[in-house]
């Protein structure tokens, strides 16, 4: 496990670049939705900010090893399902 403070950055740079590539995808594809656009541009701000406070707050009583591996699991399946997201806008 590393740091916290390295799988915060890890997170943000993610869902900083997923926030990018959403915002071009839409800008370059015009028969994007602005109302779908706008639904996944926030649920990747609600990923990003639900996950950073997972990390500062762990659940008491799960071994913190396998706490955050499940962490690293179920951001991987948010941030797939955002990737699937924006390929669908087209």
């Amino acid at each position: 496990m590393t740091n916290k403070r390295k799988l915060k950055k890890a997170i943000n740079n993610i869902c900083d670049a997923l926030f990018a590539e959403c915002v071009a995808y839409s800008l370059y594809n015009g028969k994007a939705d602005e109302d779908t656009v706008n639904s996944i541009l926030t649920s990747i701000i609600n990923v990003n900010s639900d996950f950073v406070k997972r990390i500062s707050h762990p659940e008491p009583g799960m071994p913190a090893k396998q706490y955050y591996k499940r962490l690293a699991a179920d951001f991987d399946e948010s941030a797939n399902e955002i990737v699937d997201h924006i390929c669908n806008l087209g």
